[in-house]
């Protein structure tokens, strides 16, 4: 009769560590679904930017806004929202450092690397956009 018992909870936990091994796997696919997801929203915004400010000066005979918020006063509009003073978006922060009349240089850095992005993002003048990969000093 203990030697039926003894199998049946050897059994069970077998069966427990089988699911816990499987849960860990999904589980990690979703996360890496998320963060696939995260930089592809980051890499489109960040584009988006860049195209409205790259307009803005071909409309205003080559000179950028000084500020993101003349983007969005403009009639029509170049970005429908301000995406730089906003919170974090899908785990990107955005920022816009270096806007004047010359240039622009723009950012689109995780919350937490590794976590919601592997990838930092930048753009600058004339469209350049470059993508590398985020360090975990955060």
């Amino acid at each position: 009769m203990n030697s039926v018992k003894a199998r049946s909870f050897i059994t069970i936990m077998v069966i427990i560590a089988f699911l816990a091994l499987i849960l860990r796997v999904l589980i990690g696919q979703v996360i890496k679904g998320s963060v696939v997801a995260n930089e592809s929203t980051a890499a489109a915004t960040l584009k988006l930017i860049s195209a409205a400010l790259e307009s803005y000066a071909k409309d205003k005979q080559g000179a950028y806004p000084d500020n993101f918020a003349l983007l969005m006063k403009a009639i029509p509009p170049y970005v429908d929202k301000d995406y730089i003073d906003s919170p974090p978006k899908k785990g990107y922060y955005y920022s816009c450092p270096r806007l004047e009349a010359s240039g622009y240089s723009c950012y689109a850095t995780p919350l937490k690397c590794q976590i919601s992005g592997n990838m930092t993002y930048s753009v600058g003048t004339g469209g350049l956009f470059i993508s590398e990969n985020c360090s975990r000093k955060d």
